[in-house]
């Protein structure tokens, strides 16, 4: 049986080194390294050190491991590179200071093997931090060439579908997941520390709901009947506040059966939290709060650079939804309207033609006004700012607006172009919720297959008393695309979905010649 890899001269020139190496008894796969020392630890604890304080150290020999990255042979010596856990570390390999089965083995390595090595620090003449190995053990065989060192892996698909590979080439996609990491860590410190419980809600839903998007969907054999997988977890987090948790919050996998773009992942990972006995202008400062601590935090400052603007977290704006688009309103698409032209179906279908949109067929006044919105507004939104007021039919869930029953109480957080987080001021009356359900029911017996479906049970917990609520939805992969100031969506999940390969091969890059590396 082969493996599934393409055969090519430097695979097989490895396979050949692999049966040599197991000819000698040695493992090439061995089950565990003890080591003294991660390379991180080596770097941070010993990297201040001067020659004459390592020389004084000669008698502790450090046992470290990880990738070789570089390798540079001088006949009875070498020098490798290590990598391991965002460090490197060199090495010297010296023909009289090892045992000669591991001198031997040095002539079977190849830039990609891991290795663990034990020895005393020094300095070389060029004051690198260098570990004189004593002994030298085989960790694990590479067989396939990582991408060669000038060209890297630069096809960004295959970037995407070889994650692996992008991680140990490029040493700034590995800092992009760290800081994910970290953004997930500092969002569960701050809700902790103002009494939030985080819980955990099905995945697999009877019935598809908390959001308006078209499900994936599936079937559970012993149970006999279809499930969805989760597009927001929203109705039951709510259901936990009529039970009596004030403050929840989970962070979760969400899955809508939709597009992609820079913007849209199929999976993606939403901070959704609940907080009882509040309102949506409540949730503004408390995210207001959250994301200017996250920011700085993260990147030591209030400002961030992204897709070439500026971004300041001390610049936090509020526009009401018709507000926005009188103010952002591009003169190419005509005069610009006053907020009363804005409740007339007939003069937004005119405005969405002068901005070159065909209006959908049979939409509603509201839903015309927030298709508007996106066409006119969304891309100014650079600085963090709050668009509030949002027409009822896009807000099944929502408060109303006691001045305005045609709005509700709901904003949306933009930064960067796009939206950051989504917020009500949670629909708390039974019947309100039932009449809404319905009206979402007959909008998808219309053909509109993203509108919610009636959840009962959802209606009857409402009826036990639920407590005036906000909510809040945060989008985790957008928020990190802000502080990494990365352009896609791709560029920070580890998998990202793709269409399945065709034609490609199976290596990473295009072979090159097996050569030391400088």
């Amino acid at each position: 049986m082969k493996l599934p890899v393409e055969e090519n001269p430097l695979y097989l020139q490895r396979v050949a080194k692999l049966g040599e190496i197991r000819s000698r008894g040695t493992d090439p796969y061995p089950r565990k390294f003890d080591y003294t020392h991660s390379l991180p630890q080596l770097v941070a604890e010993m990297g201040s050190l001067d020659s004459a304080a390592l020389e004084q150290r000669q008698d502790q020999a450090v046992r470290a491991c990880g990738r070789i990255v570089a390798m540079r042979g001088f006949g009875k010596a070498c020098f490798l590179q290590l990598a391991e856990g965002g460090a490197r570390l060199q090495v010297y390999v010296k023909k009289d200071q090892v045992p000669a089965e591991d001198f031997e083995l040095l002539g079977m390595l190849d830039v990609g093997d891991f290795i663990g090595v034990d020895g005393p620090l020094f300095r070389t003449k060029t004051q690198e931090l260098t570990v004189l190995v004593k002994k030298m053990t085989l960790l694990s065989k590479g067989l396939l060439p990582l991408p060669e060192k000038w060209h890297g892996l630069t096809d960004v698909e295959l970037r995407y579908r070889q994650r692996y590979l992008d991680l140990v080439v490029n040493p700034e996609v590995r800092n992009t997941f760290v800081v994910r990491s970290r953004v997930i860590q500092e969002l569960r410190r701050f809700l902790d520390a103002r009494r939030y419980i985080e819980v955990e809600t099905p995945m697999m839903h009877p019935i598809a709901g908390g959001a308006t998007a078209r499900p994936f969907k599936t079937f559970h054999n012993a149970l006999g009947m279809p499930f969805f997988l989760r597009i927001a977890p929203e109705l039951y987090l709510k259901r936990l506040i009529v039970g009596g948790l004030e403050r929840v919050y989970e962070i979760n996998r969400n899955f809508r059966n939709e597009g992609v773009s820079t913007q849209h992942n199929p999976e993606f990972t939403m901070l959704e939290f609940y907080q009882a006995y509040s309102d949506f202008r409540d949730l503004m400062a408390l995210t207001e709060e959250m994301l200017t601590g996250l920011a700085e935090t993260i990147t030591g400052s209030r400002t961030v650079s992204y897709c070439g603007h500026t971004i300041s977290f001390d610049s936090w704006r509020r526009f009401r939804l018709k507000e926005a688009i009188c103010h952002f309103w591009d003169e190419k698409c005509g005069t610009a309207p006053v907020e009363e032209d804005l409740a007339d179906a007939g003069k937004l279908e005119r405005l969405l033609r002068s901005c070159r949109i065909e209006p959908p067929k049979d939409s509603s006044a509201g839903q015309l006004l927030g298709l508007l919105f996106e066409t006119v507004v969304e891309e100014h939104l650079i600085q963090p700012t709050f668009i509030f007021d949002y027409p009822v039919e896009l807000s099944p869930l929502s408060k109303k607006c006691p001045d305005d029953p045609s709005t509700v109480e709901r904003f949306e957080l933009y930064i960067g172009g796009f939206e950051i987080a989504n917020a009500y001021s949670e629909l708390n009356d039974p019947m309100d919720q039932f009449a809404r359900f319905e009206e979402q029911v007959r909008s998808r017996g219309r053909g509109d297959d993203e509108a919610h479906e009636m959840d009962e049970d959802y209606v009857r917990a409402l009826a036990y008393g639920m407590p005036p609520t906000a909510g809040e939805g945060i989008g985790i992969d957008r928020l990190v695309m802000i502080l990494t100031d990365s352009r896609s969506i791709r560029d920070v999940i580890l998998f990202p979905h793709l269409r399945p390969e065709q034609g490609r091969s199976t290596e990473a890059a295009e072979p090159v010649e097996e050569k030391p590396h400088a």
